[in-house]
This record gives C-alpha cells, sequence and structure tokens, in this order.
C-alpha cells in the first residue's frame, strides 16, 4: 500500500473513532505489520509536531489518538462544552499521584499512605475516568485494587508509568520522621 494513502486512511480512522486507536486495529485496517504502522503513525507525529496544527498525534502505551494541542485548549473548552472545567483537588491529585506510583493499590493502602479516608475521592476520580477498578485482591474482604487509565497518561501526555518521575530518595530520623536535608541538594531548604 502507498505510503502517503495509508497515512490518509490512519488520519481518518482517528479522527472517526475520536479516541485511542490500538496498532493491532491499524494493522488489520491496513493489512500491514507492526513495524510498517508505528514507522507511519511515527511519521505522522513528527509532521504535527513540525508544521503548525491545531492538532497532534500523541502515543498511549500501544495505541494512538489524534488530539487538539494543548495551547488551544483554553480556545475550544467554551465553546464545546458550557459547563465548568472540571478542576482536581489537591486531596484528588494525592490520590491520584499515590495510585499512579502503585498500580493495583486498594483503598485501604491509600488511606494508610494519606492518613485520612479516601472514598469521596476515589469516586471521583472514577467519574472522571482517571482511574479504574482493576481487580479484587485475594484477602479477606476481597478489596477492589486501583489503576489510572488511559484518559490519565492523555491528560498527563505521558506514553505510559515509566514516564512518571522518579521519586525523591529520603531516609527517616529516630522519631521516624522524613530528614529533609536527604531531600534537597546541598543541604539547602527552600
Amino acid at each position: 500500500m502507498e505510503i502517503e494513502k495509508a497515512k490518509g486512511i490512519i488520519e481518518a480512522i482517528l479522527f472517526a473513532c475520536g479516541r485511542e486507536v490500538n496498532i493491532k486495529e491499524l494493522m488489520t485496517a491496513l493489512e500491514l505489520g507492526s513495524e510498517d504502522v508505528i514507522a507511519i503513525l511515527e511519521s505522522m507525529k513528527e509532521k504535527y509536531k513540525v508544521e503548525n496544527r491545531g492538532i497532534e498525534l500523541i502515543r498511549i502505551a500501544d495505541s494512538y489518538q489524534l488530539v487538539t494541542k494543548k495551547e488551544y485548549e483554553e480556545y475550544i473548552y467554551p465553546i464545546i462544552d458550557k459547563r465548568s472545567k472540571p478542576n482536581l483537588s489537591t486531596a484528588a491529585l494525592e490520590t491520584l499521584a499515590i495510585i499512579a506510583y502503585n498500580p493495583k493499590i486498594t483503598r485501604s493502602e491509600i488511606e494508610a499512605i494519606r492518613g485520612v479516608g479516601s472514598d469521596g475521592t476515589i469516586y471521583k476520580l472514577l467519574e472522571y475516568n482517571l482511574i479504574e477498578s482493576v481487580g479484587k485482591l485475594d484477602a479477606p474482604g476481597k478489596p477492589t485494587m486501583y489503576s489510572v487509565t488511559s484518559e490519565f497518561m492523555r491528560m498527563f501526555g505521558i506514553e505510559s508509568l515509566e514516564e512518571l518521575p522518579e521519586l525523591p530518595r529520603y531516609k527517616l530520623d529516630e522519631n521516624q520522621q522524613i530528614v529533609i536535608d536527604d531531600l534537597m541538594p546541598n543541604g539547602d531548604v527552600p
């Protein structure tokens, strides 16, 4: 198949679907191997990046999606959705970070880390489709385990959880308190 025609087909599929499309789905539609499809997608991704376009092609794990460039969101959002833009509270961001760094974590484990109840926050993150249930832990009561979704990765602009920044290393003093000097370079305190 001609590369330009394949690009047109991929663009049409991604635009029509309006969601992330798995590489295997594109392989089936184009009757091409994974290396060819990925090469075409990466070529398209670079072309969108170089050209001054309102859209970009992003990769999320083994899928690709055609999305609006972040810098144009403020112009589009008021037209498409008249509701107020959802904001994440500090508690929601904290819970989301805990889940992102600890896939397959239970509510009680989240609460043990945060030190407060997290039911409402978890329900809100589920509602926003930023986290999802990924099964039940084989323990008494069979608690639900949570992980972040591809929507989380799309929203935060990452392809996989390996791209999350590394957490700082620390040590505890004799009172089981974090030693700040070990968090800051050269012992500087802000």
